[in-house]
């Protein structure tokens, strides 16, 4: 088995984006140390590659959730299949993560570019308006406040489809009603960042503690309802009917099956992530 040192060892011989976390939180070196290794991260390695890779028009691949190219229709689109994982969403988390200065991209404008410019392939909403997901809304949200960007709105969203036992799922507009440990953790890290300036509707809504009840499992079993969910009410508002979530627009086939695909690819990336 190899020792603590050659471990260590390892991952200091790594990105600045690995490296720099190593310095701080196993090695406690001097904050200049660290500091210093995670500047580096605009300049050199995965960060640099990923900040060359940006489109003119602030995007990553040309997409929000999916790069541009993306066929719907095609084989990637298929059950089993996935995506390059190359867009918009994924690159912003990969770098907020990583630790980036987010100042690099607000010198690039990158979220003025975004609400100009980026539509999510759900319905083609502006892409700080968030959409039906609860995971992709709370990495905008996670990603807005980091970039400086109001995202109070979207924040909103969450209070209003919180479900009965206190937590969020991504499958809720399947119909799901029981809350999912991974979406509400997605979502409470997302909401960590915004405890400066919480809203009163934030704190009725408890969001510093999610799980009133009981936030039970990370897949939904037993509590999704099959059949048509998307009601006849007013376009873009959101019903509750015998405690299923429903959504009252009358989404295009094509909106179906990107909806369909994102809840597709969120399921792919939770395995991979455990």
């Amino acid at each position: 088995m190899a020792s603590r040192i050659d471990l260590l060892a390892w991952l200091l011989d790594s990105d600045p984006a690995i490296r720099w976390q190593v310095e701080r939180d196993l090695v406690n070196e001097a904050p200049t140390v660290w500091a210093a290794t995670r500047a580096s991260i605009a300049t050199e390695g995965f960060g640099a590659r990923l900040l060359s890779l940006q489109d003119r028009d602030g995007q990553w691949a040309g997409g929000a959730f999916f790069p541009a190219e993306f066929d719907f229709a095609g084989p990637e689109a298929a059950e089993q299949s996935s995506q390059p994982w190359t867009a918009t969403t994924w690159t912003l988390n990969s770098l907020r993560e990583w630790g980036l200065d987010a100042g690099v991209l607000r010198e690039r404008r990158t979220a003025e570019l975004l609400a100009e410019n980026c539509r999510w392939e759900y319905e083609g909403r502006p892409y700080w308006d968030g959409e039906v997901d609860c995971c992709i809304n709370a990495w905008t949200v996670a990603n807005g406040v980091w970039l400086d960007m109001r995202v109070d709105e979207l924040a909103d969203w969450f209070v209003r489809h919180q479900l009965p036992d206190g937590g969020w799922n991504c499958e809720w507009i399947e119909g799901s009603t029981r809350s999912s440990f991974h979406s509400t953790s997605i979502h409470s890290k997302g909401f960590s960042r915004t405890r400066s300036r919480p809203g009163e509707q934030l704190r009725r809504a408890r969001l510093d503690d999610p799980v009133r009840n009981s936030c039970c499992s990370a897949v939904c079993s037993g509590d999704s309802r099959p059949g048509n969910r998307w009601g006849t009410g007013s376009a873009g508002s959101r019903t509750r009917s015998g405690g299923v979530t429903t959504c009252s627009t009358q989404p295009t086939t094509s909106a179906k099956r990107r909806c369909r695909m994102e809840m597709s690819l969120i399921r792919e990336w939770r395995t991979r992530s455990r």
